[in-house]
Order: C-alpha cells, then sequence, then structure tokens
C-alpha cells in the first residue's frame, strides 16, 4: 500500500500530491496535522518515520522517501505513465531549473517553520511576517515569469504536457494568492496555473478537498 504522510497547506506535500495524480498511482493520506498540538511532526511516532519532522514522506511499499523533487522523481523513474521529466538531457535541465527556482529559492523562505520563527523567536507582527512573505514570492514570481518566457514554455511550462515544474508551480501560485500577491501581474505564471487546474490530477491535489482539511 502506498502512503503519503501529508499536510493539506503543505505545499511539497501538494507537489507530490499532483505528481501522483499524473502518474495514474493510487495512495492514501496519512495526515500530519503541522499545527495541531504544537505540530505532530514533532513527535516521536512522525519522527522515527521522518527524522527532519517534515512533510511529505512517501511509504511506497515499505520505502520511505523524502523531499518532494526526489520523491517526484523517484515516482517518475520507477512507474509507467505519462513523463514528469523529458527525455531531452537540455529540457530536462530547463524543468529542473525551474522547479528548482520555486523549491529551493522561493518556498524555503516563506514556508510554515520561517514564519513561524518570525513569529515567535523574532517577535515580528503579522504585517511584518506578510511584507516578507510577498517580497520573496514576489522576487521569486518576477524571475520564474522571465524564465518561461524565454524558453520551451507551452500550455504548460515545458511545452504542452505537464510535469515536474508545473507540480511545483501551482501550490506556489495557490499560496500566493492566499496572501493576497496579484498574481495577475505575473500573466504567463497565471494562464499556467489556471490550465493545470483544469485537470482532474491537479483538482484531486487541491488543498481543499484534501481529507485534513480545516
Amino acid at each position: 500500500m502506498r502512503t503519503l504522510y501529508s499536510y493539506f497547506r503543505s505545499s511539497a506535500a501538494y507537489r507530490v500530491r499532483i505528481a501522483l495524480g499524473l502518474k495514474g498511482l493510487d495512495y492514501r493520506i496519512a495526515p500530519v496535522h503541522l499545527l495541531k498540538d504544537g505540530g505532530e511532526q514533532h513527535g516521536t511516532v512522525y519522527r522515527q518515520i521522518n527524522p527532519e519532522g517534515l512533510v511529505p514522506t512517501l511509504d511506497d511499499d515499505g520505502t520511505l522517501l523524502t523531499q518532494s523533487l526526489a520523491i517526484i522523481e523517484y515516482l517518475d523513474e520507477v512507474y509507467d505513465g505519462p513523463r514528469l521529466l523529458p527525455s531531452d538531457p537540455m529540457a530536462r535541465a530547463r524543468v529542473r531549473a525551474l522547479a528548482q527556482l520555486v523549491a529551493c529559492d522561493i518556498h524555503p523562505l516563506n514556508n510554515l517553520r520561517v514564519l513561524r520563527w518570525l513569529a515567535h523567536d523574532m517577535g515580528l507582527e503579522k504585517p511584518v511576517r506578510d511584507d516578507w512573505y510577498r517580497h520573496w514570492v514576489t522576487t521569486g514570481f518576477k524571475a520564474l515569469e522571465a524564465r518561461l518566457l524565454a524558453s520551451n514554455t507551452g500550455l504548460f511550462c515545458e511545452g504542452d504536457a505537464p510535469g515536474l515544474a508545473d507540480c511545483c508551480l501551482v501550490p506556489q501560485v495557490y499560496n500566493a494568492r492566499r496572501y493576497d500577491i496579484d498574481v495577475q501581474a505575473y500573466p504567463t505564471i497565471a494562464r499556467i496555473a489556471a490550465h493545470c487546474n483544469t485537470l482532474p490530477a491537479f483538482q484531486a491535489a487541491h488543498p481543499e478537498v484534501q481529507p485534513d482539511a480545516a
């Protein structure tokens, strides 16, 4: 049985849910609430599954996998179905660069544990934390929009089939909208995200339809 340890609003878990859907793979959700009781990810039980105390973790028939991009590439290499990374080395490098722009440059500066540290350890008020969030997302989106305009962008980030970069883009757009960022200021990003969200794999992965959605 394939199990995904997930939190409904986790961008990283959202990426993997999309990828599982695009690959047509069945799985069950094991919710890990990142806020309840100080965060279930910090508990002894989950730390035995993932010592980092982060989501997602994928249990693929007894094999535990962590880090969303590594999980998605594993799924693409091991299982049949639509490819999430192109076969051409140059195109594959471009897709990885787009995915990492989101997953490595934007997201780590504004994920939940960073925002909570800014609040609890640094004592920053919510308006200041929101400004922090918007600054780093808009900085990243400006670069991402330029990158998308510069090369083989089609209906999706790379050509006319969804892949790894789209798995990263859509959750970041969802979170940006939660913080009142005008995504329409980045028309290519907005267009791709809107098209992705017409597909069943993206719809089924959406935070608000997850079993642990609050």
